[in-house]
């Protein structure tokens, strides 16, 4: 099975970051131009980009709003979704409208679950559930709060949503370099028939192997600071995905 690759870009400020275990104060910054960072994941081969607004999922409002702007507008031919502060229907009518190809709701989901049902009936194939979970339990507002839901339990819930996909972080994992939560991952994805898409960890090729390895239906893996770093080529990983 194929995997989707998802090249991350967190926006903090305007810039592109990466977080150590969702610590904003362990941001590293990578990149002071997020569009042409998107640009040069594209120019790679990857079809997709990943955007989170950090602030914005702090601040439960988009703030990141002209970088995610300039990526849309740097890379037409591809798709981008996008995460953080997307907590109202006009706020992801307007995202859709202005180009992202798939909205992501993650505290939304748990807290605001008739909105999270509002907005998957209202735009099938286009909104994603984000699920970050620390310890097997849930973590909303920009990972700041931890819920008594477990991931799994979550994502059941949606089901039958009409979500196009459950996107599970390991939040533990998230940034450090030091796997994939292959075992959690592959059992959201073994409970439920949505696509599933992992997040936090990936460190090399061997760990997108072993998402498919798992054979457990896992659509996709979003890929952050092992790019940037240079731990893996895009290159590299894309044959490994394929």
């Amino acid at each position: 099975m194929t995997l989707t690759l998802y090249p991350a870009i967190d926006l903090k400020g305007g810039q592109v970051v990466r977080l150590k275990r969702g610590e904003m104060d362990q941001a590293t910054i990578y990149a002071e131009d997020p569009a042409a960072q998107a640009r040069a994941f594209v120019e790679a081969g990857f079809t997709w980009v990943h955007v989170v607004d950090l602030d914005g999922a702090f601040a439960g409002r988009p703030e990141n709003a002209e970088a995610v702007r300039g990526i849309l507008g740097a890379v037409p031919g591809a798709r981008v979704q996008l995460g953080g502060g997307i907590r109202s229907m006009a706020v992801a009518e307007a995202w859709l409208a202005a180009g992202i190809s798939r909205i992501i709701l993650g505290s939304a989901a748990l807290k605001d679950p008739s909105f999270t049902r509002e907005a998957c009936r209202a735009f099938p194939g286009r909104v994603a559930l984000g699920i970050d979970a620390r310890d097997g339990m849930v973590a909303t507002e920009g990972w700041a709060e931890t819920s008594d839901v477990t991931a799994t339990d979550l994502a059941k819930r949606f089901e039958d949503s009409g979500a196009a996909a459950v996107i599970c972080t390991d939040i533990g994992r998230d940034g450090m370099l030091g796997g994939v939560n292959v075992a959690a991952t592959a059992a959201i994805a073994r409970a439920v028939t949505l696509p599933v898409i992992a997040s936090g960890g990936v460190a090399g090729v061997e760990d997108l192997i072993a998402l498919q390895d798992a054979k457990a239906g896992i659509e996709g893996a979003i890929i952050g600071r092992a790019l940037y770093d240079g731990r893996i080529e895009p290159k590299a990983a894309l044959a490994a995905a394929a």
